[in-house]
């Protein structure tokens, strides 16, 4: 079935987590990008924010169900997995709902290409490093994940690496922190993190509170560009399963930016009061958090990505505030 000439003129391609902040945008950049392609987009809606995509419908399925999971996915080229119970809060407020979707659910995917010979995609998180020691970050950097998030994203890593050895190629993204937003049928799909957040506040009037110490650097890589690289990692797949290549290889997935939560903050503020006339304070606030890192550089070497999937970041932070706060006017 894979690698077929058919599979790379017509192939099809199955995005798990489908109706969530990324999966969305990648279904629609697929059926703008290869409206040839067939789509089989599924999620739990747990966090999803869309039943559809034009005329894609998103089905029912959960990645923990794996006779279920496995009938929705037969005949698949390719599987995009984005299905993740995903943010620190999260994962610590639902500890074993997190290891059942990220652990349990990833190995049932991966199975799945085992079995098969499906390539995958599968984004593991800056979580997985911790307290990074060297910039710029790469993928190669030692793993010793601070919080449960990034745990659970390392033994999918880990679990990945092992089922692919001699059975599919499969593509790692180590992925710094999202933002911005996009619109699906008139529905604008976003999720609180950093940056959205600020925003959501300033547009609100209200203080815009940054956890101490507020120097902790941050790398930022807007949505759109995030898809973009599925797009990309999706093409080299075919032409690998063409190829009969298995094993994994790892990409930096990440913004050209990393400013520190406080002047992401400044920028927020000073963009509120540009284009809203808006004034809000910067608040200072103790961190409730103690599993994050608190290094002020975050610089990461995407020059993998750039040349071998020809994928490059191409929004700005402060571009994109600017469009979020006008949409939000």
């Amino acid at each position: 079935m894979n690698g077929s000439t058919t599979a790379r003129d017509d192939p099809t391609i199955a995005i798990t987590g489908a109706a969530g902040f990324i999966g969305s945008r990648v279904v629609q950049q697929l059926r703008a990008t290869h409206p040839n392609w067939n789509l089989l987009a599924l999620d739990n809606q747990y966090r999803g924010q869309v039943e559809s995509v034009g005329d894609t419908d998103i089905d029912h399925v959960d990645v923990r169900d794996r006779r279920r999971l496995e009938e929705f996915l037969e005949g698949a080229d390719v599987v995009l997995h984005l299905a993740a119970v995903s943010g620190v809060d999260d994962c610590d407020e639902n500890p074993d709902l997190t290891y059942d979707v990220n652990v349990t659910g990833t190995n049932n995917v991966a199975w799945f290409c085992r079995k098969t010979g499906a390539a995958l995609v599968f984004p593991f998180s800056m979580a997985v490093l911790g307290d990074p020691e060297t910039f710029p970050i790469t993928a190669d950097q030692s793993r010793d994940p601070l919080n449960w998030y990034g745990r659970t994203k390392l033994l999918g890593e880990r679990a990945i690496e092992t089922f692919a050895d001699g059975a599919f190629p499969a593509h790692l993204f180590l992925k710094s922190n999202l933002y911005g937003d996009h619109v699906v049928d008139g529905t604008v799909v976003s999720k609180p993190t950093v940056i959205n957040f600020f925003v959501d506040r300033a547009t609100a009037g209200e203080s815009l509170t940054v956890y101490e110490p507020g120097t902790q650097s941050r790398n930022f890589v807007h949505v759109k560009d995030v898809a973009r690289a599925y797009i990309r990692s999706a093409e080299r797949l075919l032409d690998q399963l063409a190829d009969g290549d298995t094993g994994t290889e790892t990409y930096e997935i990440a913004g050209n930016e990393d400013p520190s939560v406080m002047s992401v903050a400044e920028t927020v503020q000073e963009i509120a009061r540009d284009e809203l006339g808006v004034s809000v304070d910067v608040e200072l606030v103790e961190n409730p958090r103690s599993g994050e890192t608190l290094v002020e550089d975050f610089t990461v070497d995407t020059s993998k990505a750039n040349e071998v999937l020809r994928w490059e970041a191409r929004h700005t932070v402060d571009e994109s505030v600017r469009e979020l706060v006008r949409r939000r006017a």
